[in-house]
């Protein structure tokens, strides 16, 4: 069962990536954007992630650690949808099997 506090930190999660994504082409809808400045565009939602979570992560849980390893494996080979559901059906069965 996932806590009330999961929960709400996930939406909040989901929320503010989401925000990120949509306001910087809401502000810049106007303007003429370089292939560097979409690029960057493209890739502040999941910073945004990361910074949130990486400090949660930065335990010495095992099920976690190997989650992660194979989180950079999936995302250096796959697009981001895939990636995360690569990360989080790794996690929850790592967290499953070794809790």
């Amino acid at each position: 069962m996932i806590h009330s506090a999961t929960l709400t930190a996930i939406l909040f999660i989901a929320a503010t990536t989401y925000l990120t994504r949509i306001l910087g082409y809401v502000l810049l809808k106007n303007k003429t954007l370089s292939n560097k400045q979409r690029q960057i565009l493209e890739v502040v939602p999941g910073c945004v992630l990361i910074s949130v979570i990486a400090p949660y992560f930065v335990r010495d849980n095992p099920a976690d650690l190997t989650a992660i390893a194979i989180a950079l494996l999936a995302a250096s080979r796959f697009s981001l949808l895939p990636t995360v559901a690569v990360s989080m059906a790794s996690a929850a069965v790592l967290r499953l099997a070794l809790a």
